[in-house]
């Protein structure tokens, strides 16, 4: 009876995946929307860049991220080792100011200086706001969307596109498996 009140409730098996939370609270940091600001706070922080995630309110695609990728603990805590986190509402009318000191509101942000014309787009930048790597859409799930992040924080986007390195650790995952 205990044996299957174990097997039941996961008790002495292997641990149970983490509870998913808010992406709100624990992907996206706060800002004021002065970008150059935050990239002296990300220096001093020690990140690796700046993870813009371009959106809207009614894409099916966004909801989907949030809902099924960035409220997974694992995605949350390397993105959140590795960069400051902010949402752009593609529609929205709040003025922001980008990595130049240059203002504008966020629509045109979007459009005029990243031509995001779908969402949703994360939009990588080094720490002298330089844009180092670009992704229109929803990624396949966390696993995926963490292999982007490791594709930044590792350099690879210097040398080889996302979808070759995703290949290449694919086949250095099946030949070592």
């Amino acid at each position: 009876m205990v044996f299957m009140f174990g097997l039941l409730f996961g008790l002495g098996g292997a641990a149970a995946a983490a509870e998913p939370r808010d992406p709100g609270q624990y992907f996206f940091d706060q800002t004021f929307g002065d970008f150059s600001e935050e990239l002296q706070t990300a220096r001093d922080d020690g990140k690796q860049g700046i993870l813009l995630m371009f959106e809207m309110d009614e894409c099916p695609f966004c909801h989907r991220m949030k809902s099924q990728v960035l409220n997974q603990p694992e995605v949350q805590d390397f993105f959140k080792d590795n960069f400051l986190i902010f949402a752009v509402d593609v529609e929205g009318d709040v003025e922001v100011t980008d990595f130049q000191g240059n203002t504008a509101v966020q629509k045109d942000f979007a459009l005029k200086q990243f031509r995001v014309r779908a969402t949703p787009v994360f939009a990588f930048f080094d720490l002298d706001g330089n844009l180092v790597a670009r992704y229109t859409g929803a990624t396949g799930d966390a696993e995926e969307f963490l292999l982007l992040g490791r594709y930044v924080v590792e350099g690879a986007y210097r040398d080889t596109t996302f979808s070759k390195y995703k290949r290449q650790q694919s086949d250095s995952a099946a030949s070592a498996g």
